[in-house]
């Protein structure tokens, strides 16, 4: 085993896991080392699993003027926009196709929202081509990449919308969808959601089962994020191609959040060849961040019930002003994001990890040093500091999601 230098601070578990490391980054300054690090974003691409810009612009009362609008070209607000993405090395952010789980009630189950969303992307590409441009494939995103545009692949966030007729499957796959993460906060037609309590199938239904055979026919990737642990071993039986969590974490660090996947889960998802995308959401990383925040709410809370004062009391707002500057929100940090990418390199292997965000998902409550699409550069500087070479980064940055997606489309192929 080689020795830990003092520059290079590795976890005992990550050693037993990482590639050669650089020996270039020893004998680096700190401003050098992030000066590589930025080259590397720029070098490679970046491709992020999730992507929430659809959803939010779509409650911004989405449009394109013949002029370029501040979104998504340039915009302070959110946390994606093509400048800053460039700054950041995205080049491949999956636009997710978010279907809230009210949908799901609807007589057409979300459908027409889908191709709302499915038509707001499309119409980016079109309306500012020298900028985006849609991407269906792998090699698709390399040429937009060469050609210096952001690709825009398409995710669905939430199955809801296939209804009860596979032939959805198809009709999506046709729009551009390349992922299908089965369901979100509730279950649905198709499985159990992490989010839910009711364990309406103990899994997936019957319908959830050809849906999985049916995705894997057509070259759609079976994407595990959001769903009940029963719903993920019983994808991992069933599946022929490899599988995504496009955003998600690791439960070791978040005991209480069924969102994020246990160590058993991340080594199955390995086994599949499967590739886990890291999600930044605060709440996801860090249950002790969580925890103290939580501390503070209701701290404010009995403050304002003191007070007789509701937070939507005039009256309430300088108080809670000045309590927000006395005792402000915790945010986790970059460390913690690479403590997760450590963390499953460790069980399953530096083959299965990647990016999955959640930007413009999350409100804002993101991580110290990854506060935006311009901050990639932040965790690769992170990551080699803890001794990742350059092969690994590549992997990282879009090699594992690529293999998946890959073999995914060869796995239909061969159907």
């Amino acid at each position: 085993m080689r020795l830990i230098t003092p520059l290079l601070i590795l976890s005992a578990a990550f050693l037993f896991s990482c590639s050669e490391k650089n020996p270039l980054v020893e004998t680096m300054t700190d401003e050098q080392l992030r000066s590589y690090a930025d080259e590397l974003a720029h070098k490679y691409i970046i491709a992020d699993g999730h992507v929430d810009l659809p959803y939010r612009l779509k409650l911004k009362n989405f449009r394109i003027e013949r002029e370029y609008m501040a979104i998504p070209v340039s915009t302070t607000e959110g946390d994606f926009d093509y400048e800053r993405a460039k700054k950041g090395g995205l080049d491949a952010p999956f636009m997710s196709i978010y279907i809230p789980s009210s949908y799901q009630l609807q007589p057409d189950h979300g459908k027409v929202f889908a191709d709302s969303l499915i038509n707001m992307v499309r119409s980016i590409s079109e309306q500012i081509p020298d900028k985006f441009a849609l991407a269906n494939s792998p090699s698709e995103v390399e040429a937009n990449f060469k050609a210096g545009k952001i690709s825009l692949p398409m995710g669905m966030e939430n199955g809801a919308p296939i209804g009860n007729d596979l032939s959805n499957l198809k009709y999506f796959f046709d729009r551009g969808i390349r992922y299908i993460t089965l369901t979100h906060s509730k279950d649905n037609q198709i499985c159990d959601s992490s989010g839910d309590t009711t364990r309406t199938w103990n899994g997936l239904s019957p319908f959830g089962k050809d849906v999985v055979a049916e995705m894997n026919k057509l070259g759609i990737m079976v994407d595990i994020s959001h769903v009940d642990d029963s719903t993920f071993y019983q994808v991992m039986k069933i599946t022929k191609a490899p599988c995504i969590a496009s955003h998600s974490s690791c439960r070791a660090f978040a005991p209480t959040v069924r969102r994020d996947m246990t160590d058993d889960m991340i080594k199955k998802l390995g086994e599949n060849n499967g590739v886990m995308l890291i999600n930044f959401y605060n709440a996801f990383l860090d249950s002790a961040v969580v925890k103290q925040n939580q501390v503070n709410r209701e701290k404010l809370r009995a403050l304002l019930d003191e007070k007789g004062l509701t937070y939507e009391n005039p009256a309430a707002k300088p108080i809670i002003d000045q309590f927000g500057k006395d005792n402000p929100s915790l945010n986790s940090d970059v460390e913690m994001v690479a403590n997760h990418i450590d963390h499953v390199v460790k069980l399953a292997g530096i083959d299965h990890v990647g990016f999955g965000s959640d930007y413009d998902g999350v409100d804002g409550h993101l991580p110290t040093g990854l506060e935006d699409v311009s901050k990639y550069p932040n965790l690769i500087y992170t990551l080699l500091k803890r001794g990742y070479n350059e092969e690994d980064i590549e992997k990282i940055c879009y090699k594992n999601l690529w293999r998946v997606w890959n073999t995914v489309e060869q796995v239909a192929k061969g159907n």
